[in-house]
C-alpha cells in the first residue's frame, strides 16, 4: 500500500518520492532544482535493503554522486521511530569497472565484501562487487570507520610461511603433498592476524607433528599467479640442522601430506617444481648472509 512522500536533503541534493511501498522506495534525485536521476532501495528479506541508482552522466562526480548515495543509505539505516527504515543491512552490487559508483558507495560507508561470481554463459565483465553497510558499523565520523572502509578494499596478498630444515649431510626436508605431484618445503598459509613465524611452526606441528621453532628469515620470495592461485609472498625461515632420524618422528597429516624426506639438491630438482627448487637454492645461499629477496625463486 502506498506510503506518504519522503523527502531527503542535505541542502543541495534532494531526494523525493511521492509514492512508495513498504517493499520498494524509488526517489527522484534533484540538484538545485534540476532532476538528475533516480535512486531505488528494495527490501530483500528482514532488515536488508538492496540499493541501486541511475544518475545523469554529467552528475557522476565526487561533488554529487557520493552525497546522493549517502543520503539514502543514512535514511535507510535510521531507526523507524526517527523516520527511517531501520534496516540492519544496506547492500549494493556494482560492476567491477564502474569506478565512480564504487567510490560513491564506499564514501557512503558501504564496505566491500567480495565479488559475486557469474553463472556459466555470462560474460566475465558482468562480475559485480558486493558492498554493504551494517547497522552496528561505526559512524562515518569515527576514525575507525574510515580505517575499516580502507581495509575492505585495499589489496590483500596471501602470505606463506615455510621452514628450511636440513640434516647433518646437508639435505633438505621436503614434503610430498596430496593435492599436487610436486614436493615442497614444509609450511603453509599464514592465517588472518597470525605472524608468519608463528604460522610456520604451527603448520609443522599440525601437518608433521614436529615442534620446530622458526629461526631467522632467509628468503622473501614473491610467487606470481599459478595453477588457480592468486599471487603470494613466501617467507622462508631457517629451521636449523637436525639428525636424519628426525623423519622417524614425523606423523603426516593424511589429508595434505603423503610423506616427508630429507632430499639432496639433485633429488629436489627431480621431484619439486622448478620455482620451488630455485627457492630452496636461494634460501640455502642466504644462510649466514642475511635476508634475500626473490621472485619465483629468481634473485636477479
Amino acid at each position: 500500500m502506498p506510503l506518504n512522500s519522503t523527502v531527503l536533503t542535505d541542502g543541495t541534493i534532494e531526494l523525493r518520492t511521492d509514492e512508495h511501498t513498504s517493499e520498494r522506495h524509488v526517489f527522484t534525485v534533484s540538484r538545485e532544482g534540476e532532476q538528475i536521476g533516480t535512486v531505488t532501495i528494495s527490501q530483500a528479506g528482514a532488515g536488508t535493503g538492496v540499493l541501486s541508482w541511475d544518475l545523469a552522466e554529467a552528475h557522476l562526480t565526487r561533488s554529487t554522486h557520493p552525497r546522493v548515495v549517502r543520503l539514502v543509505v543514512d535514511w535507510a539505516m535510521t531507526d523507524e521511530g526517527q523516520g527511517g527504515l531501520g534496516l540492519g543491512r544496506t547492500e549494493a552490487r556494482i560492476g567491477t569497472d564502474d569506478e565512480e559508483s564504487l567510490r560513491a558507495a564506499t564514501r557512503a560507508g558501504l564496505r566491500r565484501e567480495g565479488l559475486t561470481r557469474q553463472a556459466p554463459g555470462h560474460r566475465t565483465d558482468d562480475e559485480q562487487v558486493l558492498l554493504a553497510r551494517l547497522g552496528d558499523d561505526p559512524p562515518l565520523s569515527d576514525p575507525s570507520s574510515f580505517r575499516s572502509l580502507l581495509n575492505s578494499f585495499l589489496p590483500r596478498k596471501r602470505a606463506i610461511g615455510q621452514l628450511l630444515v636440513r640434516d647433518t649431510a646437508g639435505r633438505v626436508l621436503l614434503c610430498h603433498l596430496t593435492y599436487k605431484r610436486d614436493w615442497d618445503l614444509p609450511g603453509g598459509v599464514v592465517e588472518v592476524s597470525e605472524s608468519p613465524r608463528t604460522a610456520v611452526s604451527r603448520e609443522l606441528e599440525e601437518e608433521l607433528a614436529l615442534d620446530l621453532p622458526a629461526g631467522a628469515l632467509l628468503l622473501t620470495d614473491w610467487l606470481p599467479p599459478w595453477g588457480g592461485w592468486d599471487d603470494a609472498v613466501c617467507l622462508v625461515f631457517d629451521g636449523g640442522v637436525h639428525d636424519a632420524s628426525l623423519v622417524s618422528r614425523i606423523v603426516p597429516e593424511e589429508r595434505e601430506i603423503r610423506t616427508a624426506e630429507f632430499l639432496t639438491l639433485e633429488q629436489i630438482h627431480e621431484r619439486a617444481a622448478d620455482f620451488t627448487a630455485r627457492r630452496i637454492t636461494a634460501a640455502l645461499a642466504a644462510l649466514g648472509g642475511g635476508p634475500t629477496y626473490a621472485e619465483s625463486g629468481r634473485t636477479t
